[in-house]
């Protein structure tokens, strides 16, 4: 099966279980509570296929972008009745459980995945457990600018003391071109250092350019470039080029952009042999449209630590996991409203299928897991957002006429709801057209 349709196949079962649990909240509960539910719809648009069973219409809709649950009585602009089963008749401590059933059904989800890879397949890179010592810094970077050196360590980033790679990485990420202190030991001296780091890739996300000791092992591979010519396989180490120790990835770009396309003869250990190998860079694009480097093809999976979880510890780390992951993601969302970091590092449906589509490629079943309960909980999240339209703002309209005792007028709920439906066409427009601009090389310059 090709790249693109494992790619469609995977995104379709991915997003279509999320929006099936997603919708099962709103629906579960609503059913609970005594609210009469007419349609239980996967997609949006015209009906392609379902049945009715009682007085719900189950069904699946030509655009699969979502779904909905639609409650008799839900539409504030509708006709009123007495009908105690419709939804606006209900007390709004109803309506608030009803409306957050959904997204806590994704939160839900995302943990009790994590729970399960773990207990199953636990693996992550060695690296990212241990102190932040630089092993090096990339010429002309915002940590070289910022007089940082090989060898310092990180002893406080915003706020965090004794911060792992863990811990540091997605601070840089999220502050593209906005200023970053650090405090920095050097030997026996601790002093702060202010930095800027740089967008990079097609993502614009931030980097500082300093890297850590990671070695140097082949993840997959790019089909047609030299590493795969030459007969490189996944989980080969690479322990040194020309005879000389690697000891990080950075380390080997950084020399390959020295020696251009002069071939290099790679050390690698692969299982009990140890093999030399000679192949010849190529001049290549990257992830940012803009970067062209010597590249060898391949993607550095480092050194992972693999084990397995007793439920318990398995259940604990995935909480932890998810509450760390929704930090991340609403202050991602809190600095795109500051316009400090790009809509461009948001991904999309055709970034999700790209994401699905690898995980799906890989060994086993745990990466498409990992992947969907990462999803799943960036959708709850979103959706409690407090945006009209969106379970959150259901949510505030309910709060606010719980502190008012009245209800809001339908003059002004339909203005709010309007202008939230273009807000988010608006965002969905920009999002795809992100994700076009990263996915295919060089659309934006041929764009009139």
């Amino acid at each position: 099966m090709s790249d693109f349709l494992i790619s469609v196949v995977a995104v379709v079962v991915v997003l279509g279980f999320m929006i099936l649990i997603h919708e099962f909240g709103h629906y579960a509960v609503a059913k609970w509570l005594g609210v009469r539910v007419e349609v239980f719809s996967i997609g949006f648009g015209k009906r392609l296929f379902g049945f009715r069973k009682g007085e719900t219409d189950y069904r699946v809709a030509a655009i699969p972008l979502g779904g909905y649950v639609k409650m008799s009585g839900e539409n504030p602009m509708d006709a009123r009745t007495d009908d105690p089963r419709e939804f606006l008749n209900h007390p709004r401590w109803h309506r608030f459980l009803i409306a957050i059933a959904g997204p806590a059904m994704n939160i839900l989800l995302a943990v009790v995945l994590l729970t399960v890879v773990y207990m199953v397949h636990y693996e992550y890179p060695v690296y990212l457990d241990k102190p932040a010592v630089i092993e090096g810094v990339r010429k002309d970077s915002a940590a070289a600018r910022a007089g940082i050196q090989a060898g310092d360590r990180i002893v406080k980033i915003d706020g965090i003391t004794d911060p792992t790679w863990e811990q540091v990485e997605p601070n840089v990420w999220l502050s593209p071109n906005q200023p970053l202190t650090v405090m920095i030991q050097r030997g026996n001296d601790v002093f702060a250092k202010t930095l800027v780091p740089k967008a990079v890739s097609s993502s614009e996300v931030g980097s500082a350019g300093w890297f850590p000791e990671e070695p140097v092992v082949v993840g997959q591979l790019d089909p047609g470039m030299p590493a795969a010519k030459a007969g490189l396989k996944e989980d080969d180490k690479i322990v040194a080029m020309n005879g000389q120790p690697l000891p990080s990835i950075e380390s080997m770009i950084d020399s390959l952009q020295q020696t251009k396309t002069e071939p290099v003869n790679l050390t690698v250990e692969r299982g009990n042999q140890t093999l030399h190998i000679t192949l010849q860079p190529v001049l290549s694009p990257t992830e940012d449209p803009h970067e062209q480097r010597y590249r060898l093809g391949f993607i550095n999976k480092g050194v992972t630590k693999v084990t397995t979880l007793p439920f318990p510890a398995a259940l604990k780390l995935s909480i932890n996991q998810n509450k760390k992951y929704g930090v991340l993601i609403l202050e991602l969302a809190k600095k795109l409203v500051e316009r400090k970091i790009s809509m461009k590092a948001i991904s999309g449906p055709i970034g999700i299928a790209q994401d699905a589509g690898y995980a799906a490629e890989q060994k086993g079943w745990t990466p498409l897991m990992e992947l969907t309960a990462g999803i799943s909980l960036n959708l709850g999240i979103f959706n409690l957002l407090p945006i009209p339209i969106l379970d959150g703002g259901v949510i505030l309209f309910l709060l606010i006429e719980g502190v008012m005792r009245r209800d809001i007028s339908m003059t002004i709920k339909e203005r709010v709801y309007q202008a939230a439906f273009v807000f988010l066409v608006l965002f969905a427009v920009m999002v795809i057209y992100n994700d076009l601009m990263k996915t295919i090389p060089g659309l934006a310059d041929r764009l009139p």
